[in-house]
């Protein structure tokens, strides 16, 4: 679970200078308050939401426990405590636990669907994740059974195409292998050729971007026939999604990744109630 400093980020977001509402109108009293869900999901974000509740005096009960699967009704939180604190953390609290479940349920769904064609290929996000929101986007991935790939632009070389429009890819792959031992070197590549260059220098992983999968077929067959398939691991990457993912799986390739299961993901709606 992240630290807590980084979640009182986001409640401090919302109550600036406190919660003018709650604090003007309800009494010091205590109360119980239970959060459900409205859609079936791979809950998540639960963690992180009882730390906030904790850390602020309330009494939390977990229902069900990150990563597992939910139905519309079911209960997944019980707090006991302070009710302006419960109503003040409410909404941070339901954003969080929606925005997760959201990405892990989609991440699941990808995951079974790849599976069910090819079981060794893996479901990866990009960096194109919520700014201030990483950390929690790319958990919400793991839950959801799929792979984080990079958290920065520190954690692995991966040489894209405006590098490589300032940038020959044989002197890229040089330098970095040169200026990089221990990381590993990941080259995006456009075109066959380029694709067994990067190969028989050596690099990690190859992303095929943003090609069909009749392409992505025609290179991974290539590679196999030169002896370069069992040196590389191959990403593909691009406008993928459901209605594509089982022909790019069919593919061959080790990895998909998706910015989509971060960029334009629709929250689980869950929400939360007062026991009267």
């Amino acid at each position: 679970m992240v630290q807590i400093e980084y979640l009182l980020k986001f409640l401090k977001e919302d109550i600036p200078f406190g919660d003018i509402t709650s604090e003007s109108v309800i009494p010091d009293i205590s109360c119980q308050a239970v959060i459900t869900t409205e859609q079936p999901a791979v809950i998540a974000g639960l963690a992180e939401a009882s730390a906030l509740f904790r850390y602020h005096g309330i009494t939390v009960e977990e229902s069900v426990k990150d990563g597992e699967t939910v139905e519309p009704g079911d209960r997944i939180l019980t707090v006991y405590g302070k009710a302006v604190m419960i109503l003040t953390i409410e909404r941070t609290a339901l954003n969080i636990i929606g925005r997760m479940s959201g990405i892990a349920t989609m991440t699941r769904k990808y995951v079974i669907m790849v599976h069910a064609v090819q079981p060794e290929c893996r479901i990866a996000a990009t960096r194109k994740t919520c700014p201030g929101f990483r950390a929690l986007d790319k958990k919400a991935v793991i839950l959801g059974g799929g792979d984080p790939h990079r958290w920065s632009l520190s954690d692995g070389i991966l040489i894209k195409d405006n590098h490589l429009s300032l940038i020959s890819l044989t002197d890229a792959i040089n330098l970095a292998r040169t200026r990089s031992l221990y990381q590993p070197i990941e080259v995006e590549v456009s075109t066959e050729r380029d694709a067994i260059t990067a190969a028989s220098a050596g690099v990690d992983i190859i992303m095929l971007d943003n090609m069909s999968p009749d392409t992505v077929s025609d290179i991974i067959n290539t590679l196999k026939q030169r002896g370069l398939r069992d040196r590389v691991t191959i990403e593909v990457s691009g406008g993928i999604d459901e209605n594509s993912l089982h022909r790019y799986a069919a593919c061959g390739a080790d990895v998909i990744s998706i910015g989509a299961l971060t960029h334009s993901v629709r929250n689980i709606s869950v929400h939360l109630d007062i026991v009267k």
